[in-house]
């Protein structure tokens, strides 16, 4: 991300943290990591990091699956495809 022009930082909400808060010209995006989304405790915990934030900047959950958990109009990415994702 910092290599494609984004300042980067660590997103501290009223619940905890986003794992990082990019942003570039006055946009936001917010981005979970997690290796796996498998378990349900799990994503109900990467998901929910993102609770407390109202605004309508993209939100994502990067993993290790090819699955598609994207809910609620959080999405979520396998990191390979964020990797090659030219529109980042």
């Amino acid at each position: 991300m910092i290599c494609l022009g984004y300042d980067v930082y660590v997103g501290k909400t009223i619940k905890g943290e986003v794992d990082f808060l990019a942003s570039k010209n006055g946009e936001i995006k917010y981005i979970q990591v997690c290796y796996d989304l498998s378990h349900e405790e799990t994503r109900k915990r990467e998901f929910g990091a993102y609770d407390t934030i109202k605004d309508q900047y993209p939100k994502y959950v990067i993993s290790m699956n090819s699955e598609d958990y994207s809910i609620n109009g959080i999405k979520h990415l396998n990191i390979f495809d964020f990797l090659m994702n030219d529109e980042f």
